[in-house]
């Protein structure tokens, strides 16, 4: 089989590493990839937006299963041109994919099928909206209602920063956005909780907690994220229960009888409140640095899981996990989340001992001369898999210490919540 995998960040090459372990696979594929995927792929430079132009790859290539790997490409329909030309992909459609292109879809579909979320408002007015914001406790979230890379949350501890949050959306910060979503803080757990859909049923697929905010103890601007580490201990039977019923199901089955059954990977964001779950956001694919870190622990095949996906037998699949706990670090270019190191050489990643339970995936970088450069804020994730999450985090350490990358930074207080240890 050949297979293509669309993106270029530690995502992607994550599960580019869990497909090539795969007996199914004759040649991969990663379009437009980065320094680490082509390693262990065919890098083909190309924009994930152009679809024409992936067609014309995916035909001359003879691309058997293309796996859509960021939010933007699904949020703008490629799964759907794909499907038109009678390409197989697995991803969700256009509709279904406004879960995570609009906030406001997905807050009203809690809104209309009880699905527990905090309490909102939808505003393309900034007077309307600042009569919310007077009217409600700090401190108050504040949300684009688009596509925002990560960065289109604030969470206002004052009502002059919402009123000036509110006021940069609505006037274009974000160009996805015409539209602000006000919601109340919840105080709580977060929790990722992942699962696999096809268009009869779905099937867990791991749990995680993903590090937001720039600095250690959770303080700074968010970010795409800042680290993560799989199982979250908060993932209880109880609370599964809860989330399955109350959340994902009910989410499924509204898609289902929109007439745009759901298929593909979902992401849960959760809020967990006195034992309740709480959605806080729906992601259309793989999360970015928790997919890093769930690969690691997938014992199953990846190619036999989403082929089963595709033909509608999810369920005739037992998905396994290692029982060991994974943490994946990411080392960023300093400057991040605002303006960062671009071009700087990455020396050392060969002296970094890779295997079944350490690994470095690759996210913004690009190799010249057989050298390789950083091109992103999030440039390396480096992820360790091992008895408890203490002892992982000293293993991505110690790694990110041989590479010794002295234009990068990183946090030292991945899993501190879990393991009641910053360091």
């Amino acid at each position: 089989m050949n297979l293509a995998v669309i993106g270029s960040g530690g995502r992607e090459h994550s599960i580019c590493y869990k497909l090539k372990q795969s007996t199914k696979i004759k040649n991969l594929f990663c379009i437009p990839g980065n320094a680490g995927t082509n390693k262990i792929a065919k890098n083909i430079k190309e924009d994930i937006l152009n679809f024409d132009n992936l067609y014309k790859i995916i035909k001359e290539n003879n691309i058997d299963l293309v796996i859509v790997g960021p939010e933007e490409p699904l949020v703008k329909g490629l799964v759907d041109f794909l499907k038109e030309k009678k390409i197989k992909v697995f991803g969700p459609d256009k509709y279904a994919s406004q879960l995570e292109g609009s906030k406001a879809f997905m807050k009203n579909l809690c809104k209309e099928k009880n699905i527990p979320t905090a309490n909102f408002g939808v505003f393309d007015n900034y007077e309307s909206a600042c009569q919310f914001i007077k009217k409600s406790k700090t401190p108050i979230v504040v949300k684009a209602d688009g596509l925002a890379a990560g960065k289109g949350v604030s969470i206002c501890s004052t009502l002059e920063e919402a009123f000036k949050n509110t006021k940069e959306i609505l006037e274009g910060k974000f160009k996805s956005s015409n539209k602000v979503i006000l919601e109340e803080f919840l105080e709580g757990e977060e929790l990722s909780y992942f699962v696999i859909v096809d268009e009869n049923s779905y099937q867990f697929f791991g749990s995680a907690q993903d590090h937001k905010r720039v600095g250690e103890n959770d303080t700074g601007p968010n970010t795409g994220g800042m680290g993560a580490y799989s199982p979250s201990p908060l993932l209880s039977g109880q609370l599964e229960k809860k989330i399955k019923k109350k959340i994902i199901e009910p989410t499924l089955k509204a898609l289902k009888d929109s007439g745009h059954p759901y298929k593909g990977f979902l992401y849960a964001g959760l809020m967990v409140c006195k034992g309740e779950p709480h959605l806080i956001e729906y992601n259309i694919r793989m999360g970015d640095p928790e997919c890093q870190a769930l690969m690691m622990r997938l014992e199953t095949d990846l190619v036999k899981i989403i082929d089963l996906a595709l033909v509608n037998q999810i369920n005739n699949i037992e998905i396994k996990w290692s029982k060991k706990n994974a943490l994946t670090i990411v080392l960023c270019a300093n400057g991040y989340p605002f303006k960062y190191i671009k071009d700087s050489e990455i020396k050392n990643l060969s002296n970094v001992l890779i295997n079944k339970e350490n690994q470095i995936f690759h996210a913004g970088t690009y190799e010249k001369n057989n050298k390789i450069y950083s091109n992103g804020g999030r440039v390396l994730n480096v992820v360790s898999l091992s008895k408890n999450l203490i002892d992982a985090r000293k293993k991505s350490i110690a790694n990110i210490n041989i590479v010794n990358w002295s234009d990068g930074f990183y946090r030292k207080d991945i899993g501190w919540k879990a393991t009641n240890n910053k360091k």
